[in-house]
Formats: structure tokens, sequence, C-alpha cells
């Protein structure tokens, strides 16, 4: 068994030299065979480790002996163990959810804990061939897709390592009894009131007696076949979301591109992006993603709320998503007064605004940068300062005559709803000078006979930390 295990570890790289473990240990035999077997394998792997084990205080008396027999066990191999007790029925009550749920989010929050309190790297946990077949069947019965069908990863974010995944359950009990180790056995396992309890318990032993004696190794032989045809799936979709997705500060922009390609691999390329704004795809199903591919195909403007507080907006064909903030009303009401020969640095905003007098016509570039323009200063009346918009803003495109709404300029130019309460503006007395980055106004434009020159330069936070 010890060289399957070795080869399940060197097929999916999941230790380098001088990692740092973390082993979860509840003292069942599937722990305490992990335990022991990288324990084996310590000094040929050139890893360390420690345990960690908690208790739940859900089995009374036997949790504490779990509890106790885990501190014993790495004490005889020289281990340290760091144990957590916690009420986990308190915590389902209080948190509103089951008491599996809570359990889980205790353990691994626990085990990041003591990784990071290590400063380990891996995280190694105890499931096994079994437990991968069990899950399976489990996503089938939910209508799981492709990646559903792959179970239990070997590795996860390169932390959560799974070095007997490819090991049945009986083959543990055996290696638990050759090496003596009488692990605990937590009796509600043998319980069928949870359905993987009742899948582990009367499924597959019926469908092992009745229809494939195999059923473990087989379901196991689907996930790594599956596997295979999924990363070149996830691969090809990971270069799409290279090429036509782009964050912009807290949001992801996907591209009308991606939603020309094949579904599987738009499909992807949307779940890459939600996990790439909120960490992680708990909580998001199969029909939110054709919620959001929905909201493409419709008009402009559209938008939807999903979970975890994320915002989808169709945005001329694109889609844009953020987690939903909204500081709209309180953005209206910023304004700043600028002063003229000075560098103006409104960190809260990320900008540094720089108003200079200029003389000579000859000094002005018309071809600088689109953050910097010219007004001719002597129409100007009343203060000069910045702002956002606000509503019924109205402005004097150059080139124009009459005035036009504020809004309808930026529905012209394109500009998504997101993005518009964003834009700054230059306000010279009470009228817009310049859209900046997009127009300046008409009635401040520099003439063959304008004699005084402002020049306004901007520079935004990111270029403004560069010097």
């Amino acid at each position: 068994m010890i060289d399957k295990v070795r080869n399940t570890i060197r097929e999916n790289n999941m230790f380098n030299h001088g990692d740092k473990v973390v082993v979860a240990v509840s003292g069942g035999p599937d722990s305490i065979c992990l335990l022991h077997l990288l324990y084996t394998l310590k000094e040929e792997l050139g890893i360390s480790l420690v345990a960690a084990h908690v208790n739940h205080c859900l089995r009374g008396e036997e949790a504490d002996k779990d509890e106790a027999y885990v501190r014993d066990f790495c004490k005889n191999i020289n281990i340290k163990c760091y144990v957590k007790r916690v009420d986990v029925n308190k915590i389902s009550k209080d948190k509103g959810m089951s008491s599996e749920t809570a359990g889980r989010e205790v353990r691994y929050n626990f085990f990041k804990e003591v990784l990071h309190n290590i400063n380990g790297n891996k995280i190694a946990l105890a499931h096994n061939a079994n437990d991968q077949a069990e899950t399976i069947l489990m996503r089938i019965f939910r209508g799981t897709g492709l990646d559903g069908l792959i179970g239990i990863k070997a590795v996860r974010d390169d932390i959560y390592v799974r070095p007997i995944i490819d090991i049945q359950r009986k083959e543990i009990e055996d290696y638990c009894e050759k090496h003596d180790l009488r692990p605990r056995i937590d009796k509600t396992n043998l319980e069928n009131i949870y359905t993987r309890n009742k899948i582990r318990l009367e499924m597959i032993p019926y469908i092992q007696k009745n229809f494939n004696p195999d059923i473990i190794e087989s379901l196991n032989r689907l996930s790594h076949t599956i596997k295979i045809d999924s990363d070149y799936i996830n691969g090809v979709a990971l270069e799409k979301y290279k090429k036509f997705c782009r964050k912009e500060k807290e949001a992801i922009i996907i591209e009308e591109k991606v939603f020309r390609e094949h579904e599987a691999v738009m499909t992807r390329v949307i779940r890459m992006a939600l996990k790439e704004i909120v960490g992680d795809l708990y909580n998001f199903e199969k029909g939110h993603i054709y919620d959001i591919i929905d909201i493409q195909r419709g008009t402009t403007g559209k938008s939807i709320m999903l979970p975890n507080g994320v915002i989808a907006l169709n945005d001329y064909g694109r889609v844009y998503m953020c987690i939903g903030k909204d500081k709209k009303e309180e953005k209206k009401e910023l304004e700043y007064k600028l002063v003229l020969n000075s560098q103006n640095n409104l960190k809260d905003i990320g900008l540094r605004v720089s108003l200079n007098i200029i003389n000579n016509k000859n000094e002005m570039n018309p071809k600088e940068d689109n953050l910097v323009k010219y007004f001719d200063y002597d129409k100007i009346v009343g203060d000069i300062s910045l702002r956002f918009r606000r509503n019924g803003d109205r402005f004097t495109p150059l080139g124009m005559k009459g005035s036009k709404k504020l809004k309808d300029l930026f529905i012209d130019l394109k500009i998504s709803k997101e993005k518009r309460d964003n834009i700054p503006l230059i306000i010279f007395g009470d009228e817009i000078g310049w859209v900046v980055g997009y127009r300046i106004s008409d009635k401040f434009k520099v003439e063959n006979h304008s004699k005084t020159i402002l020049k306004i330069k901007i520079e935004r936070e990111e270029k403004v930390n560069d010097k």
C-alpha cells in the first residue's frame, strides 16, 4: 500500500522538499493511517509534520476519548499535536446551518490557523477511494456537471493534499491492523441517518453484490478519466479568460467575445470570473451561471443580483461583475476646491491635480496625455473645483453650441453605468469645463484671441505612487 501512496504523492506533486505539513487527525482509521504513512515517509519526502485535531463536543465522553487517543498517538511518534474544542451544535444554531456544515467550517478554519501559526505549506486530509466513490454518487444524484464527476481532488489550491485518495477503506483497515494502530471508531458513521452513510452502508454494498463488485475502483477510474478531459477544457477556458477578461479595481469585465465561445468554455470562464471576485464558488449554482449568460443576451443596462453580493451588469454586450457597493450618493456630495499654480493632492480619491497659468500658446502641446487639457482662463468665473456627476448635470461638448445632458453624453460614448459615477469633472464656477478623460467644454476652449491659458494636468494614484 505504501507504494500506491508514493505514486499518488508523486503523480500529483503533493509535496516539495522542506514542506511543513499539517495533518488533520480525527482519530479514526483513515486519519491515523494517513499520519502513520506520512510519518514513515517524512524523511524520504523531506517534510516535517504536525497534527491538528478538533473535538466537536458532539459525542460527550467518546469525543474526549478520541482527543486523548490522538494526543497519545502523536506523543508516541514525537509529533506536535494542536487541539481545539468547539461546541459545534451551538455554532450550528447560532449561524442557522447544519451541524455537518458547521463542523466542516470549524475544522477547516482551525487547520488554516495551525498552518499559519507554524508558517506551513500543506494541509493533509484523509479522504480515500471510498469517500471518492460516495462523493461521485451523491453528485450524480444532484445532477452534477463534468467537473463534479471528478469528485474530491487530490490537490486543491496547492494547499490541501490527499495522499490516500487512491486507497480503499479495506486496505486502510488492514494497514491499521497490521501496524497495531488501534484507531478510534466513530459509531455515528455506522448509522444510516445521513445521505452519505446510506450510500456507504446500503447502496454501495447492494451494487457490489448485484451489479459490480469493483464499483469503488470503477468510480475512481471514472474520476481519473474525466479529470483528463476536464483539465483540457479548463486549460482552453483559462486562455480565453486571460485574453478576454480584465480586472478593474474590484470588478471583472468579461468581453462580448467570451459569449460566442462553446458553452463548455463560456461557462467555465464565467466561473473563473466569479472566483476571482469572491474567492470561491460556494453558493453559486449552474442556474446562476446561465442567469449571467441571459443578462449578456439582453439589453444594455440590464443587471442581476447573485449570491455573495455579486452584481452582474450588461455593459454594451460586455458583462461587468463586481461586489455590490452603493456609494453613489456619498460620491455625489464630494467636491474639492482646487488651488491655482499648485499641485492639489486628493488622496482619498487617488488623484493629483495641477493647475498652471501659461502666457505663451507655444507652450501648449495638444498631443499631450489625454489627462492634460488647456482652457481659456479669462472665460472662467468663480472657483475651480473637482467633483463627480450629479442629477441634472448638463454639458456643452467641444464643437457644440447647445448643451446636452451629461447622461446622454455618457450613453453616446458607450460609458458603462458603473464607470459613470467614477469619472471626475472639472467645474468652472457652476459649469462643467472638462469631463476628465473624454471631452472638454466648448465654452472654455482656447481660441486665437485667448491670452491667458490654464493648463490642467491630472495624475491617477498609481502614477503618483511610481514617482
